[in-house]
């Protein structure tokens, strides 16, 4: 080879191998289904807004393995047979990860879908049902139903000396998952439910459960509806005067459900998995990071979308490849410290089901806002 050609492969040579190393990483999708419209509109549009809260953070610190993270939040319109269909959409998308949804009728429907698929799904749904399936691709930013509510019912009992309860729960695959489990633990614990009072979604007029859970005299009313149909539910019960004690979970003590209820909601008590007023360092600064994006107080369900975003990041952390079934080989049994990954806002572990155990809380609504009247440790903290 004469020197010019020489001196022209050379040229090329060196082109491809800087092209080869400036070319930019090829983005890993994660596909959000999520409830932008419809009656879970707050719970959906407030889990996006944290989901990509985290992944702005995550990409600015260099991405998942170096990768960064592209994001395609789609709308289930909170129905199950949209969500079936987004699903199989996003898998076709090649799809790494897939986040949401949040209620837990549509996450039943799609998550076959990502299990057929073997896609790892991470939902923030409540329902004991979700992963009571033997499905190993499903995994939750928030507590089950079947972790929650044994707290619910120790506070009604020890606190409150109850002896009966009146039970007011939604007539979904979430109201209907919570109510049984909670009907359980109040007959293990020798407390009487007087009255079993189911609710559609949406349901407006709450005259008439209110008024059957009056007649019904129970010491305690027990609460499990979504957030619009809460509010509805305090400013009835306020309006015929109720004057027991009215005790709930995560939904009762919602941002939404306060902002909605008003006067209403004060003195309302619930335990709650995740709540901005939480005593915490590190969700004081996810508060004021997300209230400067978006101009609002995060609730459960933004805290939820963050928290979930940022296990993605810390299994990736922990596996080192882009291998799915590595991935839910390696978050069954995981356990995170909230001091090596801040975005978790709370150290946690999950279970070989999905399930997963951290700090709560119980709340008591006071002039507008939660206060944390108790905290209580994961079960693992306290062995």
């Amino acid at each position: 080879m004469n020197r010019p050609f020489r001196l022209l492969a050379t040229v090329f040579a060196v082109a491809f191998a800087f092209a080869s190393t400036t070319a930019p990483a090829q983005p890993v999708k994660i596909a959000g289904l999520v409830e932008l419209s419809g009656s879970g509109a707050t719970a959906g549009t407030n889990f996006n807004n944290g989901v990509k809260l985290a992944i702005r953070e995550i990409n600015a610190a260099g991405g998942l393995n170096g990768r960064p993270i592209e994001y395609s939040p789609s709308d289930t319109q909170t129905n199950p047979g949209v969500a079936k269909g987004l699903a199989q959409r996003a898998i076709d998308d090649k799809a790494y990860v897939v986040v949401g949804p949040v209620f837990s009728g549509s996450i039943l429907v799609s998550m076959q879908e990502t299990r057929r698929s073997e896609v790892p799904n991470i939902v923030g749904g409540e329902a004991a049902a979700i992963t009571q399936q033997g499905n190993p691709y499903i995994f939750r930013s928030s507590f089950t139903q079947a972790a929650a509510m044994p707290k619910v019912v120790r506070y009604m009992k020890d606190y409150l000396k109850a002896k009966t309860v009146a039970v007011l729960f939604a007539n979904t695959d979430f109201g209907k998952g919570g109510r049984d489990v909670v009907v359980k633990e109040l007959e293990a614990a020798g407390v009487k439910v007087v009255a079993d009072i189911s609710t559609d979604v949406p349901q407006v007029d709450f005259s008439g459960p209110v008024l059957r859970a009056k007649q019904a005299n129970a010491d305690v009313l027990f609460v499990y509806l979504h957030e619009e149909e809460s509010a509805r539910a305090l400013r009835e019960l306020r309006k015929q005067g109720y004057d027991k004690p009215i005790v709930g979970e995560t939904t009762l003590a919602n941002e939404k459900v306060v902002e909605l209820a008003g006067d209403a909601a004060n003195g309302v008590v619930a335990h709650v998995g995740l709540t901005a007023d939480a005593p915490n360092a590190s969700v004081q600064a996810f508060t004021k990071k997300y209230e400067a994006e978006y101009k609002a107080r995060p609730d459960h369900n933004a805290m939820k979308g963050y928290t979930g975003t940022w296990a993605i990041k810390a299994v990736q952390d922990k596996l080192g490849r882009f291998d799915q079934k590595g991935f839910i080989q390696t978050l069954h049994g995981a356990q995170f410290a909230v001091k090596d990954y801040p975005g978790l806002l709370f150290d946690v572990r999950y279970d070989d089901k999905g399930d997963l155990d951290r700090e709560s809380f119980i709340v008591k609504i006071v002039n507008g806002r939660a206060q944390v009247i108790e905290t209580l440790k994961p079960a693992w903290a306290s062995k």
